[in-house]
């Protein structure tokens, strides 16, 4: 049985989201604000977080950030806005997902299962090694000399993506498609903040050794053969 924790200060949304996953058979835990939510995070061994963006006190993007610091659990955004900059910055803050309200919640238990199987599904693990430096998709851990360092869900994935294809040049709206899934539109500043987040940890577990480029113009790519 998953456990899955509702974030939401609509007590409707609340008793319907936690009616139907119990019937699919999840067990659920509900908080009505961030505070709650990260306190719950904090002591319960859980599997995802249906998070609200708007919520009293704490938003649901500054809760998403501070459990990313210690947990990778997949988190899925609710909102009632559908705007591209506020879908961006849940992703920045290391979200999962994103749903806008209103929603099918067939959809909804359906995107909280794929998450919860991407992250269980060990089978498709990989270890990209660069020299000292080693990227574990399985693990979601980025070493160099034993050393490991942090990253939110989409730095991971941008710096992945771009590690299992070494020397290849990709273009802002291809990161877009292949890694966010989300269209252009005007993220292109957002994208540069969140690889330069990327390269700045890079630059810090790494010293000396640089292993993303900027190619002006067309955008970034991984330098350094892979090593066996």
């Amino acid at each position: 049985m998953y456990r899955v924790l509702l974030v939401d200060d609509d007590a409707h949304i609340i008793h319907t989201n936690r009616a139907y996953l119990e019937q699919c058979g999840y067990q659920v835990i509900d908080a009505a604000d961030g505070a709650q939510a990260l306190s719950i995070a904090s002591t319960t061994a859980l599997d995802a977080i249906v998070l609200d963006v708007e919520l009293p006190g704490l938003d649901g993007v500054e809760v998403c950030r501070r459990i990313r610091e210690v947990s990778g659990v997949p988190i899925l955004f609710l909102s009632a806005y559908a705007e591209t900059d506020d879908r961006i910055r849940g992703l920045l803050a290391g979200g999962d997902d994103y749903l806008a309200k209103p929603y099918s919640l067939r959809e909804l238990e359906l995107r909280i299962r794929g998450r919860i199987l991407r992250r269980e599904n060990a089978e498709h693990r990989e270890a990209l090694n660069f020299g000292g430096l080693s990227i574990d998709t399985g693990l979601r851990k980025v070493c160099f000399a034993e050393q490991e360092a942090g990253f939110t869900t989409l730095e991971f994935d941008l710096l992945a993506f771009l590690a299992r294809h070494p020397g290849q040049v990709f273009s802002y709206e291809e990161l877009y498609d292949r890694v966010w899934k989300s269209p252009m539109n005007q993220g292109v500043h957002n994208m540069q903040v969140c690889m330069a987040r990327v390269r700045q940890k890079l630059d810090r577990l790494c010293p000396g050794v640089h292993y993303i480029q900027t190619v002006r113009g067309k955008g970034y790519r991984f330098l350094g053969a892979p090593k066996e």
